[in-house]
């Protein structure tokens, strides 16, 4: 049964013409009988089959279902395809938190909606965006609350990749001042005749001559999830690639074709090699705050193009104007941010923030927050937090209790939680503490189910440094698995 729901789960994956002409080829000497045609339909319909009952099983539980639900507050429209990942019935989703919701808001999903901290319910365990950079939250005060932040790194990658692209061809070729030309001056001055604007527009093409990106060198500033892609799609158009990260991660490393680029050893290595710059790193006050000033710039080549899809504060405008006026600089920028010291400039080409704005991306987006979201809630895992740790959790089952606590990350913290619940008589199955900053958590697998659940969380909020407490049973199953319950806000008891 295991082997055949394991071909199943292979042949899945391929539609059944495909198979068909898969399973055709000649048998080599000495290997397994070929699959005939009837064979080959036979699987894909129960396939199926198996499919619709899965589905139907799935809606069936759902359906079923008529306890209290996890509420999840919007702001913004939400792509429906990320919606669509909660659970009808067992999550209630809605802007009104005070209306359609018909309770608190256990989690917030959000776009661009600068969040303000009065929004933010007591009963809030999460907030997710969908994206990737979190400028519009305030996280600080969130991990003050104890409230975990989550994004979506990557989810909208191949969207701001391709915008990339474009705009590497946009400082090239002279595209949009060429459009420009055609609708502000020859359709004018030839009067809208046609035999005219034909002969103006190929005799007025030396006006914008540019140079091809094959063979250029592009410089990647931050290989994540954005600029890895950047990377790749700049190397299969013949281009030289430079990247530099001080913060690469070991996962970030293995999504690079190391042997196709070279990485700088220090940043003023990439000004130095390159034609084209590529920025990809997020926003950080005292770190990234005008990454391209006038001194990198003055390390650059005299003819480099910059393509910012990242954050407009990594630029230093004015210092980039004055390079341009004086004329050592005679590339392009191109951004999808405005610049108060660059308005107007012909050298800086600004479209609307596009970066992400595809129904692709959206939808990538809003399905990764939601996922996100749902696994927090449920099982009490962490992934993808701006400031959380990483915990990856496995979900509890029927007769199994774990309590998640939020705690500052001060010496002696953890100490006091487990002799407070040695001294309660709790016997600890597995416990796992993990810290980010100044905020630490802590998930403790219980034994049994204390007797007095919510009086125990009280006890346990009154320790110095303790934000939030929360008990996971299993999940819309047992008493603690229940949503909306056993969340315990310190800071909120408190006031």
């Amino acid at each position: 049964l295991q082997h055949t729901t394991h071909m199943f789960s292979t042949l899945r994956r391929f539609p059944a013409r495909t198979l068909r002409a898969s399973f055709r080829v000649a048998p080599v000497t000495g290997a397994k009988r070929s699959f005939s045609t009837e064979e080959i339909d036979m699987l894909s319909k129960l396939l199926e089959e198996a499919k619709q009952r899965k589905e139907t099983a799935e809606t069936s539980v759902a359906s079923d279902y008529d306890g209290p639900s996890f509420n999840i507050q919007t702001f913004n429209a939400i792509s429906p395809i990320g919606l669509q990942k909660f659970p009808e019935g067992k999550y209630k989703i809605s802007a009104d938190a005070d209306g359609e919701l018909g309770g608190e808001p256990h989690a917030i999903l959000l776009r661009s909606h600068k969040l303000q901290v009065e929004e933010v319910k007591p009963s809030v365990r999460a907030i997710a965006r969908c994206g990737a950079g979190t400028n519009n939250i305030p996280v600080e005060k969130m991990s003050e609350m104890g409230i975990p932040v989550f994004n979506t790194p990557g989810a909208n990658a191949n969207a701001v990749k391709e915008l990339v692209i474009c705009s590497l061809l946009l400082a090239s070729r002279g595209i949009s001042e060429g459009i420009q030309h055609v609708k502000t001056n020859i359709i004018p001055e030839e009067n809208s005749e046609y035999a005219a604007i034909a002969k103006r527009i190929e005799k007025d093409k030396k006006m914008f001559v540019g140079q091809e990106l094959t063979g250029k060198t592009l410089g990647v500033i931050g290989l994540g999830h954005i600029g890895s892609r950047v990377v790749g799609a700049a190397l299969s158009l013949g281009m030289k690639v430079v990247g530099y990260d001080p913060a690469l991660s070991l996962e970030a490393a293995w999504r690079l074709p190391g042997d196709q680029m070279t990485r700088a050893k220090n940043i003023e290595e990439l000004y130095k090699a390159s034609d084209y710059i590529s920025l990809h790193v997020p926003y950080i006050k005292d770190k990234t705050h005008h990454l391209i000033n006038a001194e990198a710039l003055s390390m650059c080549k005299p003819g480099v193009s910059i393509c910012n899809f990242a954050r407009g504060e990594i630029v230093d405008g004015a210092a980039l104007r004055a390079a341009y006026e004086s004329g050592k600089m005679t590339g392009k920028y191109v951004s999808d941010f405005a610049d108060a010291d660059l308005m107007g400039h012909p050298q800086h080409l600004v479209l609307p923030h596009l970066g992400a704005s595809t129904a692709e991306a959206e939808e990538n987006s809003a399905a990764m927050a939601a996922e996100q979201i749902i696994d927090f809630l449920e099982t009490g895992s962490i992934r993808n937090s701006v400031n959380f740790p990483d915990a990856r959790l496995e979900p509890k089952e029927a007769d199994s209790y774990r309590l998640c606590i939020v705690n500052e990350n001060h010496p002696g913290v953890l100490g006091s939680i487990t002799t407070f619940l040695g001294e309660e008589g709790i016997n600890i199955d597995q416990q796992i503490n993990l810290s980010r900053g100044n905020v630490a958590y802590t998930v403790i697998d219980l034994e049994k189910l204390p007797s007095d659940p919510e009086g125990l969380q009280n006890k346990l909020g009154k320790i110095e440094g303790i934000l939030s407490s929360r008990f996971i049973g299993f999940p819309f199953h047992t008493e603690v698995g229940r949503p909306g319950t056993f969340f315990h806000v310190s800071w909120y008891q408190e006031s």
